[in-house]
């Protein structure tokens, strides 16, 4: 089996210097050759499904908000869904200090992700797009004075709390960092490499996990980086899959199947168990767009069928359109969508909820929320985790 780094004293202890990506690494198992071709297959049906949906971007927004609030809860944040899509003032007020922190932390990931996947129509997958997204992520939260934006010039550790010599993983030493950083760049870049494309992928992220070149937010900053590379090698065009719900689920095997690359060699069981959590994620992100696109279907047949105005109607279809980004939303918010009067809104909201398409989630008759939970349940629904 491949060795996969040696260890270097410190004294009181020892840091762990992975092998180059640049040196060949052998992933020998039938297996792997079979989720491969069933990870790509749910890929490629993924990815035509996405650019066939119609509004795919509102539909996206709530895969990110998804994939935002999974990565963060691998951290320790307690955010839920449900917390990141109430953008109003009434509900930021009904959180403490604690959970405004958490939040700003799923947001700020929102906005690393939105700002990456922008900047790669520009930029190459390189350190500077990864500093840059990664100082979005830490900025004006826990963590914003842990060097946003920059590698490391001191060490780090994992467990051990403030003790290095007790640690459960000490990452290279700083000094090593931007060699190891450019051999994954001249990796990942490298198209004469007979490595499949998720393979790269899968190593590539143990490798970053690895390295560790940030004091903070290096968990997050790699699961975002996922995605980011299944658009940059033309798998997704949009960022429609969000692997973080199966890492997070699975969090125990994660972890380990890393450390084991570390402690035997084993790249094989790695990525084995990120080929499971591609197919896995792939599939249901597919079946979600396909419960997505009927249950839109019905909302539509049900306003056309119904007895509003063929004005009131249109405005309906736009305001469900709108949800499909924002699933719950206050009377305001939907008076601001439609432009309208509070009364105007407050009546289309109530005969929506009559027709079976909205759901009034509060019960105060003076800031009512209403909800597309049904929309909304498809993507918080509960998942299995991996056996």
């Amino acid at each position: 089996m491949t060795k996969a780094g040696r260890y270097t004293s410190h004294g009181s202890y020892k840091t762990f210097q992975p092998r180059l990506l640049s040196e060949p690494t052998d992933i020998i198992d039938d297996q792997v050759s079979i989720l491969l071709a069933d990870a790509m297959r749910y890929l490629g049906e993924l990815n035509a499904y996405s650019q066939l949906v119609p509004d795919i971007d509102y539909f996206i927004r709530m895969h990110i908000a998804k994939e935002a609030t999974t990565s963060s809860k691998i951290e320790g944040t307690k955010t839920n869904l449900a917390d990141v899509i109430q953008d109003d003032d009434q509900s930021l007020a009904e959180l403490n200090s604690e959970q405004r922190d958490d939040l700003e932390e799923v947001q700020n990931y929102i906005r690393a992700v939105n700002s990456a996947v922008e900047k790669l129509h520009k930029l190459p997958l390189a350190t500077r797009l990864i500093c840059e997204t990664h100082e979005i992520l830490l900025s004006g939260v826990r963590g914003f004075t842990r060097a946003p934006g920059q590698i490391r010039k001191t060490q780090n550790w994992i467990g051990g709390g403030g003790d290095i010599s007790t640690a459960a993983f000490v990452p290279p030493s700083p000094e090593t960092i931007g060699d190891l950083l450019s051999d994954l760049e001249v990796y990942w870049h490298n198209d004469t490499l007979n490595v499949p494309v998720l393979v790269k992928i899968a190593l590539c992220h143990y490798q970053f996990e690895t390295i560790h070149p940030f004091l903070d937010g290096n968990g997050r900053t790699g699961r975002l980086l996922i995605g980011l590379q299944l658009i940059d090698s033309e798998i997704l065009t949009k960022p429609a899959l969000y692997i973080s719900d199966y890492l997070e689920r699975n969090r125990a095997s994660y972890y380990d199947s890393l450390d084991r690359v570390r402690t035997s060699g084993d790249y094989t069981q790695w990525v084995k168990f990120f080929l499971y959590g591609v197919v896995e994620t792939a599939k249901d992100a597919k079946e979600t767009l396909q419960a997505i696109v009927k249950l839109k279907e019905t909302y539509t047949s049900h306003i056309h069928a119904s007895s509003l105005s063929r004005p009131r109607q249109e405005k309906a279809l736009s305001l469900i359109t709108t949800m499909y980004g924002q699933p719950i939303m206050t009377i305001r918010q939907i008076q601001d969508e439609l432009g309208s009067s509070w009364q105007t809104a407050n009546d289309l909201a109530v005969y929506l909820k009559d027709l079976g398409i909205l759901s009034e989630i509060t019960g105060d008759a003076k800031n009512r929320k209403f909800a597309l939970i049904d929309y909304f349940d498809l993507f918080n629904k509960p998942r299995r985790n991996h056996e």
